[in-house]
């Protein structure tokens, strides 16, 4: 092999080195940024409306797991139960703030990230009442690990149904929410009882909201 051929080996690997340096560090840089995800947001003020949002769905369950995160075991819908803790809820401008509780109540460690999939349904395995909860985007996601026995919340917004014209809203009584925890595609359920919006609620108001999952029980105040 001539020296001129091994010189420019040696320089195309070192320039294929050099970019994969380059590549990691940005990608190292973007995973510490701490930025919220990218896209329009929505506001959960108490009672007010919010624009350019995004809504959850029975099948959007959350973001997926950062890949830092990728060897632990995301919690499965079997490892957790889901309660609304109504005593540690807060009113303000016709909205209410609740905690909705996840347990893990299996006998390892899993983790939880993003948002849950929260929808009013008729009842256990019943039909969807009117819109899923819309996802408080101006809060990132973290990622939670829960030991067994352990306890992460998330905030659920419901807004009053007289917030919104009768006819648009047409109010009925629910009694339960399904719930999707993070990334599955099994529901669990809890029992709260109020009066939601029966028709799916359309533009810049939202009569159900959702804020990422944080550690431990959800407290009155709290936010998310």
């Amino acid at each position: 092999m001539s020296t001129l051929s091994r010189a420019t080996r040696r320089a195309t690997a070192a320039a294929v080195v050099t970019c994969g340096a380059a590549a990691c560090a940005a990608l190292l840089s973007a995973c510490g940024s701490g930025t919220s995800p990218s896209g329009a947001s929505a506001s959960l003020t108490p009672g007010g409306p919010a624009s350019s949002v995004s809504s959850s769905s029975p099948t959007s369950h959350g973001p997926a797991s950062p890949a830092s995160d990728s060897a632990k075991t995301q919690c499965a819908t079997t490892a957790l139960t889901a309660t609304v803790d109504a005593g540690q809820g807060g009113a303000a401008a016709g909205s209410s703030y609740l905690p909705i509780n996840f347990t893990n109540v299996s006998s390892h460690s899993c983790v939880l990230y993003g948002f849950p999939g929260v929808s009013w349904v008729t009842g256990i395995r019943g039909s969807q009442i009117g819109s899923a909860a819309t996802r408080e985007r101006s809060y990132s996601p973290v990622t939670v690990t829960l030991a067994p026995g352990a306890i992460a919340h998330a905030v659920v917004q419901i807004a009053d149904a007289g917030n919104f014209p009768a006819a648009t809203c047409k109010p009925v009584t629910a009694h339960w929410l399904r719930v999707y925890p993070p990334d599955q595609f099994t529901s669990l359920y809890a029992k709260f009882t109020t009066q939601v919006c029966s028709k799916k609620i359309s533009g810049s108001s939202f009569p159900l909201g959702i804020m990422p999952i944080r550690s431990g029980r959800g407290t009155t105040g709290q936010a998310p």
